[in-house]
């Protein structure tokens, strides 16, 4: 086996835009120095590639556009596409090398081209047979001349090899350095039939598309479907893909319901064209007229656009997928229908096997049509089986997201050696789309079906002083005049809680009326939050409308009439944040009084608790602990006690000890606290929010300690929203800028409700600003040389 390069890593450096530079200079009216930043790691990709229309041409673009969107600042990818002398196609000007399949040399100028840049790093290769059928033993001398580390992704494993095949295989599998699987199945074969060693294979599932859910209605209409009850496949047209089989069902499915209507989406395969022209797709003609379905079949003769497509899975109401080969380990085409949230009925092949809810409606032998008809009626005349399986089906492919994908070739990027320590992830653009989505004209609903919102639910004051602050965050970062929209409707959400006796109520009904509950459930918690938000949004007081502050603040000293009654260890932490912030700007000694008497307490409840191995204010640690000694800290700043800032660093970074592993976070489950004495061994159970509350605490921290520890922690809590968690999985969902609800032990919570989608804004604004600062505080640096 030979030797992998050594890969030496890169720095990244700061880098000032020219005209910033130009600005220093006339400044200064001295010399500036430029950095550049070093080449970034060079990944190549040899694949087939738009403009080729081919499965994995479509998932090598998915692909690689995942990777760039989550990680393009700690690496580059470049493509070489695969041709052959039936398919040449023109690329755009950044593909500089091309492999043409037929032709022996191409693979010789290839190698050479490889060997010779030192910028590639890893060679990528997406393997399908077909692709190298007329030089295969040319592929494999390609290999063996490439010295920089190989990753080879099966798409198809064929079990039972003859000797022939199994040497070719076995060949391949020696040269590379690792080799990617897309199911289980394949993973099994591989090592069964072929002898492959189990360490060299990971197994990365096909990646799916996240999508927003629009209502299949509303699509429908756009695409002038309504009324009709639709059935669809898509895909590049062959015999391969058994489309007759549907045909031959339709009559029997078209009696149960006349409205049915079938979609057969999708080109003939270019390649077939050239062979035979459109002689498949005339026979489906044919069999169309003759079973006198015209009115019940559409052909979409068209290579669609992705968003067009997706729409069309998204108003489909059961996907067909009715290949009839047996060996087909995965389909592009399965993965988007189920992505789409489209219920399935599929011929067996491994891919449906492993990933479809088991139930004997989605699954019927190849070719069966009768199968397939009694298959088909069973689901349209059953919708909450639908529906079910349409969850169940959520539910399994949630991990195969394209943004997870990208993850796991990141994990097996770092794993051959590409980088000396663990790769960045790249900051998702601000999206506030979901938390409007989730907002009336009244507040903010509390809960979500995957990301639809659900007013049964109704409304909390909770969520609605959180979404307050986190308008206010972006309006002071961005001055954008549509939040105060946002800002005045969560504020008027707020004031409608606050009672009379000047204590707030908690939870609305849908029909806007305070809710049993308020009577059954400790509002202390609610209470202190919503006085932290009326300090943030007062601490704003220089760029919000006058009227908006006059209101808060007298909303706010009618709230603090009964603070003294709040003994809450979270509550009296809120209302120190929330008077920190109010006296930024109105410093008062009503304030400083409120706050170093719950200080105290806080410092006396510390007291209490502390033994050697326990710096902590209870017996145990439980939600939003690291809010406590924000509190403290915050009231450190506000009086300069010194006590307040010692118990908090203390506390702090007990607490730190206890749910970071090195750099990475692991927040205390809700499955079970963690109880003094005990050591946490909870898996599952995180919650967005204890990340939030988390970075909020250590970005303030860094502000007042300026260790660099605590930056660092930040950043890598961040991280666990876009993946850096147990199950290496996107908690943050960038398609519709909500986040998921929690992290548990074997999947994630696909509901995305107020709570974790304000408690992801609320970090990653936090983080905005923090980078923001410090870009200013390197500018001002650089211009003081």
């Amino acid at each position: 086996m030979r030797e992998n390069t050594n890969i030496q890593k890169h720095d990244f450096l700061f880098n000032m835009n020219l005209s910033e530079l130009i600005s220093m200079k006339e400044i200064k009216n001295s010399k500036a120095k430029i950095q550049f930043k070093e080449e970034l790691p060079e990944i190549l990709f040899i694949t087939s590639f738009p403009e080729r229309e081919c499965g994995i041409a479509t998932y090598s673009q998915d692909l690689i556009s995942a990777l760039n969107n989550k990680f393009d600042k700690s690496f580059k990818i470049t493509v070489c596409p695969i041709e052959s002398k039936n398919e040449k196609h023109i690329y755009p000007p950044e593909i500089k090398n091309v492999l043409d399949a037929d032709i022996s040399n191409s693979y010789l100028d290839l190698a050479n081209k490889i060997e010779h840049d030192n910028n590639i790093k890893v060679v990528l290769i997406q393997h399908e047979f077909g692709f190298f059928a007329n030089n295969e033993d040319d592929f494999i001398q390609f290999l063996f001349k490439i010295k920089k580390p190989i990753i080879i992704v099966f798409h198809t494993v064929l079990p039972s090899p003859n000797d022939i095949l199994k040497e070719k295989v076995q060949q391949i599998a020696e040269i590379a350095d690792s080799i990617i699987v897309m199911t289980k199945s394949s993973k099994k074969i591989l090592i069964n039939d072929y002898d492959v060693i189990k360490d060299k294979i990971t197994l990365i599932s096909h990646g799916t598309h996240l999508v927003p859910f629009t209502d299949k209605n509303e699509l429908k209409e756009k695409y002038n479907l309504v009324g009709r009850k639709i059935l669809a496949t898509f895909g590049l047209l062959s015999s391969g893909k058994s489309i007759e089989t549907t045909l031959k069902a339709l009559p029997e499915i078209v009696k149960n319901d006349p409205l049915i209507l079938f979609l057969i989406i999708g080109k003939t395969h270019p390649s077939l064209i050239k062979q035979e022209g459109e002689k498949y797709r005339d026979e489906l003609l044919d069999i169309v007229e003759e079973l006198n379905l015209t009115g019940h079949v559409k052909f979409i003769n068209q290579f669609l656009p992705l968003p067009e497509l997706l729409d069309y899975l998204q108003l489909t109401d059961i996907y067909l997928f009715t290949s009839k080969d047996p060996n087909q380990a995965v389909s592009g085409t399965f993965s988007y229908a189920i992505s789409s949230g489209c219920p399935i009925i599929s011929t067996p092949i491994p891919h449906a096997l492993e990933l479809l809810f088991e139930n004997e409606s989605v699954i019927f032998d190849f070719e069966n049509s009768e199968q397939l008809a009694l298959a088909v009626n069973k689901l349209m005349i059953d919708e909450s089986l639908r529906k079910r399986i349409i969850l169940k089906s959520l539910e399994r492919m949630a991990s195969t997201a394209w943004e997870n994908s990208a993850i796991a070739h990141a994990i097996l990027f770092e794993k051959i050696g590409l980088f000396e320590s663990p790769i960045n992830f790249n900051l998702p653009e601000i999206k506030l789309d979901h938390i409007k989505n989730l907002t009336t004209d009244f507040g903010m609903i509390q809960f979500s079906k995957i990301n639809k919102p659900d007013i049964d639910s109704g409304y909390t004051l909770d969520d609605n002083a959180r979404a307050m602050i986190v308008l206010c965050q972006h309006f002071e970062i961005t001055k954008d005049e549509n939040d105060l929209k946002y800002i005045y409707l969560y504020f008027d959400f707020i004031k409608y809680c606050l009672q009379s006796e000047g204590y707030f109520l908690n939870y609305v009904d849908e029909k806007e009326n305070f809710t049993e509950q308020n009577n059954t459930t400790n509002l202390a918690d609610s209470n202190g939050r919503a006085i932290w938000a009326l300090g943030y949004l007062i601490s704003l007081n220089n760029i919000l409308p006058l009227r908006l502050i006059i209101e808060a603040e007298a909303t706010l000293e009618k709230a603090l009439s009964n603070v003294y009654k709040i003994h809450s260890t979270r509550a009296m932490a809120f209302v120190i944040k929330g008077l920190y912030y109010n006296n930024k700007t109105n410093n008062s000694e009503k304030n400083l009084i409120i706050i170093s008497e719950l200080a105290n307490r806080l410092v006396q409840m510390f007291k209490h608790e502390k033994e050697s191995n326990w710096l902590w204010f209870e017996s145990y640690l439980t939600y939003a602990n690291s809010l406590l000694p924000e509190a403290l800290l915050c009231a450190f700043i506000a009086t300069d006690n010194i006590i307040f800032k010692e118990v908090a660093k203390d506390t702090f970074d007990f607490l730190l000890s206890k749910t970071f592993e090195g750099n990475n976070i692991k927040v205390i489950s809700n499955k079970g606290w963690l109880k003094k004495g005990e050591q946490s061994n909870q898996i599952g159970g995180e919650q967005p929010i204890d990340v939030a509350y988390t970075i909020l605490t250590l970005s303030k921290f860094y502000s007042v300690f300026k260790d660099e520890n605590y930056k660092i922690k930040m950043i890598n809590s961040f991280n666990w929203f876009l993946g850096k968690n147990h199950l290496k999985q996107t908690i943050y969902n960038p398609c519709t800028g909500g986040c998921y609800d929690g992290l548990e032990e074997n999947n994630v919570n696909l509901n995305q409700g107020a709570e974790s989608t304000v408690s992801y804004l609320m970090a990653r604004l936090t983080l905005e600003k923090h980078n923001i600062k410090e870009k200013k505080q390197r500018r001002e640096s650089t211009l003081s040389i």
